[in-house]
């Protein structure tokens, strides 16, 4: 039986526990914050017997053997350290750290210790996601990506998130270096990070602030973001990350040297665009019905899944801490996602965030060599 223990009992903690729980073979021991009155709330709620204050002292009474950290980014490094230097393998949410160095430094403490790591990439695990990803390695594109394009929506009509983030500065997320960005942008630059070589030679972020949130007085926030980034393999990527899009856009096109894919994870669907000729007028009829019958074959596969009760909002977190624990269980196991790409994920967001909210006394960067 595989001991969890979990650090930070705000709203993402019920989504942990409920992905736990449709785990067999695990069971969360305890769980802590430094609001005594969180943790005892979240205790009673799901039956769990340790209840601490104190992360030190919970790892030390509960003897756990992975612990999820779920408190706001600034604490992640310290608080990861701890764990991975008690003998605790760690989840660890996004974003994974607040800095790529602090990030290296986790990993490597990590693989020193014998221990597992990763990020709450949930998104990489969703069901079209998976499917994306064993067609790639297929070869369904015909070679390595050449082009990737991401759409990243976010609702700005959560009040309950957006409204303590605008009413005091000290907020932890405008404390960030990336701010409102900072807390989100992990997964989107963690989908094109699977598909971009580490030595990234260009990155040129533009960020603004839009309409909605000037009105509800947003002051330096921004929540419109484009970005271009080019690998030295010589493939790119178009990241747009925005608030003002309706109906919002969760999307991924991965194109090849001779085809492509469509990933969206709003209608949880994946279609496959494939390099298909058609002659005189058929090029108005075949191309309308394939992407049809996809559509079809999508929305039958969910309906299936549904029914048989596979079909659920948390599935791509069920799925990585399910891999997660079978890789700590089994040594033999890769980690769910490799450390290479937490670290370009990491080293891609501190470039944007430098460009966006650039240091008083230094020049923006657009490029490296």
């Amino acid at each position: 039986m595989l001991r969890v223990a979990l650090i930070g009992c705000g709203k993402i903690a019920d989504q942990h526990i409920h992905a736990v729980s449709r785990i067999p073979g695990c069971e969360v021991v305890a769980v802590c914050d430094r609001e005594l009155l969180m943790a005892r709330q979240l205790a009673e709620r799901f039956s769990i017997s340790g209840c601490f204050a104190d992360a030190a002292e919970m790892i030390k009474t509960a003897t756990p053997d992975v612990v999820h950290i779920t408190t706001p980014p600034q604490s992640h490094f310290a608080l990861g350290k701890l764990c991975l230097d008690a003998g605790c393998h760690v989840y660890l949410e996004k974003p994974f750290t607040v800095t790529a160095d602090e990030t290296r430094i986790l990993i490597q403490t990590a693989e020193a210790r014998g221990k597992r790591i990763t990020a709450g990439h949930n998104y990489q695990f969703t069901s079209e996601a998976l499917e994306m990803r064993e067609l790639v390695k297929q070869g369904f594109l015909g070679g390595k990506a050449t082009h990737l394009d991401c759409h990243f929506s976010y609702d700005l009509g959560d009040a309950s998130y957006v409204g303590p983030i605008l009413a005091s500065r000290k907020h932890w997320v405008r404390q960030l270096p990336g701010q409102l960005f900072h807390n989100i942008l992990s997964h989107p630059v963690a989908k094109l990070a699977e598909f971009l070589d580490d030595d990234v030679v260009e990155i040129i972020a533009s960020a603004d602030q839009s309409p909605a949130l000037k009105k509800m007085g947003g002051g330096e926030i921004h929540d419109e973001l484009r970005v271009l980034i080019r690998d030295a393999q010589g493939t790119t990527a178009f990241l747009c990350f925005t608030t003002r899009i309706k109906p919002g856009m969760n999307l991924l096109r991965i194109s090849g040297p001779k085809q492509s894919l469509l990933s969206d994870q709003s209608s949880c669907s994946l279609i496959r665009l494939e390099g298909r000729s058609y002659k005189s007028y058929l090029t108005f009829f075949g191309p309308p019905f394939v992407l049809a019958r996809q559509y079809f074959r999508n929305a039958r596969h969910n309906f299936w899944r549904f029914i048989g009760r596979k079909l659920f909002l948390d599935f791509g977190m069920k799925e990585l801490i399910h891999r997660f624990y079978d890789c700590i269980q089994n040594p033999a196991l890769p980690p769910p996602i490799p450390y290479r790409e937490i670290i370009l994920t990491a080293s891609i967001m501190e470039r944007i965030f430098t460009q966006i909210y650039p240091p008083s006394d230094s020049t923006t960067e657009t490029s490296r060599p």
